[in-house]
């Protein structure tokens, strides 16, 4: 069950025709378009550096699971409401959560959770997830994301 309540980011999208297959309704990969694009609007909304240079910079971030629910179809010219969170962070790993339904009605037409892991580019290992990344987070989302904070040793 999604808690609608903890979701505070909004990104609208509207059905173009090239996004509907031959039965009349959205292709079920566009619906993972559009949490992609909702998700970088959140990240940008958030403050979060999203460009070029950030993106082949000291850091990598890699989705490496993306889980999808489909609920009930989208139509050609349907605007849809895209719900963006971030409800965890640990040591290298975040995840997002996403559920789109449709503005007019409300119906819920699929939800989404997508993990992603930070790499060090030059090894492509784990890296811790950067402070600055989880302040912004934590700013925004409150206490409904869980954040995991990198234990200081002495």
């Amino acid at each position: 069950m999604i808690d609608r309540k903890k979701f505070k980011h909004k990104f609208q999208i509207r059905v173009r025709n090239y996004e509907v297959d031959w039965q009349g309704f959205v292709h079920n990969g566009n619906y993972l378009l559009y949490f992609e694009v909702a998700r970088i609007e959140y990240l940008r909304h958030l403050g979060a550096r999203v460009d070029m240079q950030s993106i082949q910079g000291d850091v990598k971030v890699v989705l490496v699971r993306n889980e999808i629910d489909y609920e009930s179809p989208a139509y050609f010219d349907e605007v849809l409401d895209v719900h963006t969170r971030t409800s965890f962070i640990r040591e290298s790993s975040f995840a997002m959560e996403g559920f789109i339904e449709k503005a007019t009605t409300g119906r819920l037409a699929a939800h989404n959770v997508a993990i992603h892991v930070w790499l060090d580019p030059r090894t492509d290992r784990p890296k811790t997830v950067r402070d600055d990344f989880r302040k912004i987070v934590q700013h925004f989302e409150g206490s409904d994301c869980e954040i995991l904070w990198p234990s200081v040793e002495a």
